[in-house]
């Protein structure tokens, strides 16, 4: 399935961390309460409209890495062309705070 986002939204796909503790046991994302603020940008919308009318295009595009805003994305769920049920972020450019390069 297709997700194209319209004005400035921008979806993106939450970053999976696993982080390991010195003992070496591995602690999935899942297992924090917290909600990712990092992903890789999927798709964007064309923009906002200025006063003319005209398309401002945004600042981040597909690839990007980028920081967001903990509770500022939307969370989604769609099946994928398998069947199997994948989780994104839709967000306003205005909720995204970086991009890492």
């Amino acid at each position: 399935m297709k997700i194209q986002p319209l004005s400035d939204f921008i979806l993106i796909e939450p970053s999976k961390e696993e982080k390991t503790t010195s003992s070496g046991i591995i602690i999935p994302d899942t297992a924090h309460e917290n909600r990712p603020q990092k992903g890789k940008v999927i798709s964007v919308g064309p923009g906002k409209k200025n006063d003319k009318g005209e398309h401002v295009a945004l600042g981040v595009g597909i690839n990007n890495i980028v920081l967001f805003k903990k509770y500022g994305p939307d969370e989604i769920k769609v099946k994928d062309d398998s069947g199997k049920e994948v989780e994104y972020l839709i967000a306003r450019e205005e909720d995204i705070l970086a991009i890492i390069e």
